[in-house]
Parts: C-alpha cells; structure tokens; sequence
C-alpha cells in the first residue's frame, strides 16, 4: 500500500525539479532577450581604451581579424619588444577590431592618446609629438573606415553618429606631459578633438603627481591648477585616473566643471593604487562626475591587485585562476552605490592592461555587463546611464559650461571696447 505512494511521491518530485528547471531556463532566456534589446537601443560609451598604440607602433587596422589565437598577443611587446622581432599589425593578437566592436555593440569608443613617459628622457617636444602621431594614426583610421567609424567632438556628435549606425570615435590624451608644460598645447590638442586629458601616466610629472611614483609638488602645483582652470575653459574633461590621492582632492577643489576617472575601479574591493576610495568616490558623485571602472584583472580582483607586482607575471602562466565577470559587476555596483548611479560608467581599459574576467576578454563582451546588470536588479533606465548615458552627461556639461564661459568672455571685451 505505501509503495505506490512512495513511488507517486518521487514522481512528484522530480516533475516538479523538472519544471523548476524549466522555469529558471525560460527566465534565462527572457532575462538574455531583453539584455539583448536594451543593448541595441542604449548608448554603449567606453572610456579607454589602448588599441591606438598598437596602431602607432606596429601599423595595427582595426579592419584586421585582431582574435585570431594563433597571433601574437600585441601585449608582449610592452615588456620583451627589445627582445622579439618587430611585428606586422596583422600577426597581432589584440582585444579591439571593428568586427568584435560592432559584435560588442559600442557606440562611442574614446581611443587613448597615450605618450610613453619613456618620451620625457628624449628631450623637449618629444611627448607632444608622439601624441600627434597617435592622433594622425587614429584620424588615418576614420579616413580607411569612415562607413564604420566617425569622429566626434560633441554628445550631440556621439548620438547622431550612433543613430547613423557608426561607431563614434573619441580621444582622451594619457598623461599630462605631453602637453610639454605649455598651456597653448592643451588648446592645439582640444582643436585636434582630444576631449579628456589624464594628468599624470604612472610618472609624476612637473606639475602633477602620480599614483605610482615618487610625489614632487604635493599634490598639484600652481601650474597644475592652472592646467585645471584652462581645461574647464576649453571644455576638455579632467580625467583623474592615475593621479595621487592629494592630486585628486586638489583636482576636486580646483575644477569647476564635473571630472571623470576614465579607467579607475574601488580601492574598497581591491587595493590597489589606481583605485579609488570610497571618499573619493563620493567626492566624484557631489562634484557631478564619473568613474568609469575599469575591467582589468590586476585592477579589480582583490588578491591580483594586492600582488600587482608579480601578477602581471604571473597570470595565467602560472595557473591563477580566471577572474569572473560577477567581480567586474561588484566593481560597478559598488560605485553605483557609494557615489550614486548617475556617477559610474564603463572604462575598459582594452589593450592597455593584460587580462580581463571570463565573459569579457575582449571589445565584444560589453552585452554581457548588461545581461548581469539587470540579473542584480538595475531598472533599464539606470543600466543606460552606466552604459553610456552618464559619460554623455559629463561631455555634455563640461562642453556648456566652456560655451558659457567663452561667452561671458566676449561680453565682458565688448563692454570693454566700447
């Protein structure tokens, strides 16, 4: 009499493990499908990334098939490039192509201008020429793909490039020493369309310091206030990734105009010097600007970030284990939640760091950050804003505030003139 019931009651049980599972799949695919829709219809803006010195050196195209496992990791150049023949771009394995671009659906990519601080010891002119061959290199670019990629100057550029179904390319300059303490060479390269300046590389600079050097001026200098000051006038971002801590708080009590830091994660979940600490964070969210967070292993995973030393070294060739993508999520979710969702975004950091989580290892898992984004909970609205929507805000308002500013200017020498 009870071994029917029994047998009724496993059946029971497994038909309802059964539908479970079915539910959860069909919870997935839904969750993935409108992931997917979002994605399409969002503004996807990256704030870093390094591809560009692969273009510069080694005649790397974004046309090319930068995936290929059998190529070279363009990587290996930075530490064994005096050791290995030099490359052709198309033997470089890279994490940016305009296949895995458009395949990650990014809207608006700011490519780094990025002056080696190897260019100082070169002598004077050095670190500002070699930005200029970078930008010559991304503008032959635009001319060799221009049904894919257009420059933008403006947020205004960036949304009609994106609804014209091209991606926008956008320049921030990596190191405030190319400007070769000048200040008439910050408006050279803001007429050259560089919309962000980083104040410092890892060299502290003559105005500047750096995060991962020794500090020279506490902080900013008076010229290096002076920089901010000329920067909010021209309407170029301030970019503090990379910056002392003191630097930072000079920057934040300096500028008028939201900053950003384009390719920073949370010193709170891994400490490392490039992070940037919940004070900081929130010091980001009053001033009105944004953290893009960047996606590098040695950056946000807590046990690589304390070692960075040695993890460059050690990754993968010595069986660390993957970084998963739930900690890249972490990253962003804890900006969102310490300095406010309309104060974080996306910065890659792609070609300029050696590995990144599962999921993401290259330009074509961005869909992937808005799949988990939503599994956590963030509204369709709040997952635009950290795809895209929040970087576009900043442009936007450092840009009016110039304007403003240039007009005030001009009223003040009438008035005078007359």
């Amino acid at each position: 009499m009870h071994r029917p019931r029994a047998i009724e009651l496993v059946i029971i049980v497994c038909l309802g493990v059964v539908a479970a599972r079915t539910a959860r799949a069909e919870d997935e695919s839904a969750l993935r499908e409108r992931a997917a829709r979002l994605h399409r219809d969002a503004i996807v803006v990256d704030g870093h990334n390094d591809v560009t010195t692969w273009m510069l050196d080694y005649g790397f195209d974004l046309g090319m098939d930068g995936a290929e496992p059998a190529k070279r990791p363009a990587k290996l150049y930075w530490a064994f490039g005096w050791l290995l023949p030099t490359p052709r771009g198309d033997a470089l394995r890279t994490d940016t192509d305009l296949r895995r671009l458009r395949k990650g659906g990014v809207d608006a990519q700011f490519f780094s201008i990025f002056a080696d601080s190897k260019c100082v010891e070169q002598g004077p002119g050095r670190c500002r020429q070699r930005a200029l061959d970078m930008i010559a290199a991304l503008e032959e670019q635009l001319r060799r793909h221009s049904g894919d990629l257009e420059a933008a100057r403006t947020a205004d550029d960036v949304r009609h490039i994106a609804a014209a179904g091209r991606i926008a390319a956008l320049m921030g300059l990596e190191g405030g020493h190319a400007i070769e303490n000048d200040l008439s060479n910050l408006q050279m390269f803001y007429n050259r369309g560089v919309r962000y300046m980083t104040l410092t590389w890892n060299n502290t600079n003559d105005w500047a310091d750096s995060s991962r050097d020794v500090p020279r001026h506490n902080g900013l200098s008076d010229f290096g206030k002076r920089v901010v000051a000329e920067m909010n006038e021209l309407g170029m971002i301030v970019d503090v990734s990379h910056v002392s801590d003191k630097t930072f708080w000079d920057v934040i009590e300096t500028t008028k105009v939201p900053v950003i830091a384009s390719h920073s994660a949370a010193r709170a979940l891994a400490d490392h010097p490039r992070n940037m600490s919940d004070d900081m964070l929130r010091a980001v969210g009053r001033n009105g600007g944004v953290v893009m967070v960047n996606f590098g292993d040695l950056f946000i995973d807590p046990e690589k970030a304390s070692n960075w030393k040695i993890a460059v070294f050690a990754l993968r060739h010595l069986g660390w284990p993957r970084t998963p993508l739930s900690v890249l999520i972490d990253h962003i979710d804890h900006v969102a939640r310490v300095a406010g969702v309309d104060h974080v975004g996306l910065g890659s950091d792609f070609d300029g760091t050696p590995y990144f989580p599962e999921g993401i290892e290259d330009v074509s898992g961005y869909p992937s950050i808005t799949v988990e984004l939503l599994r956590r909970g963030y509204s369709e609205k709040d997952v635009r804003k950290i795809l895209g929507e929040n970087a576009l805000r900043v442009l936007s308002e450092v840009e009016e505030s110039a304007r403003l500013i240039a007009g005030t200017r001009e009223t003040q020498f009438s008035g005078t003139r007359r």
